[in-house]
């Protein structure tokens, strides 16, 4: 199994890794990484510097035999539709945070899986947090 280069894009992890995951008992999590937009408000640098440690990151849940997907989530073309139906360009207005993009792990248990979660770089971000969910497969 081959891990992310400096050269892979940030989210670029293709879902054969899944293929070399062990078929134990165990469940499928979805870490959801909510924080604020940062576009235009950090440097080029600074986003290569995150983009880096998200790369660590998500090698070393690799190197355990434990990532199965993930990707990020762009800003572009994004749309709102709310209750009654209405379509909005979004997702932004009054939301403090967003849905920046997920991963979904293998793990025993939801305290698996949140150990996780507490090394993801996002939670450097004031505010920022990652949500564990667990997936349910049929």
């Amino acid at each position: 199994m081959s891990l992310l280069t400096k050269s892979d894009c940030y989210w670029d992890v293709v879902q054969t890794f899944s293929n070399n995951l062990k078929t134990t008992k165990m469940k499928e999590y979805i870490l959801l990484f909510r924080h604020e937009n940062v576009n235009g408000k950090v440097s080029p640098e600074q986003i290569q510097q995150w983009m880096k440690q998200q790369m660590d990151w998500v090698n070393n849940i690799i190197a355990k035999n434990k990532f199965v997907s993930g990707t990020g989530l762009l800003f572009d073309d994004a749309k709102v539709v709310n209750h009654q139906k209405v379509v909005t360009n979004g997702p932004f207005g009054d939301i403090k945070e967003t849905l920046g993009g997920y991963i979904v792990v293998k793990a025993e248990s939801a305290d698996e899986a949140a150990e996780f979660a507490k090394g993801s770089p996002i939670l450097q971000g004031e505010g920022n947090t990652v949500e564990v969910r667990q997936i349910v497969i049929n």
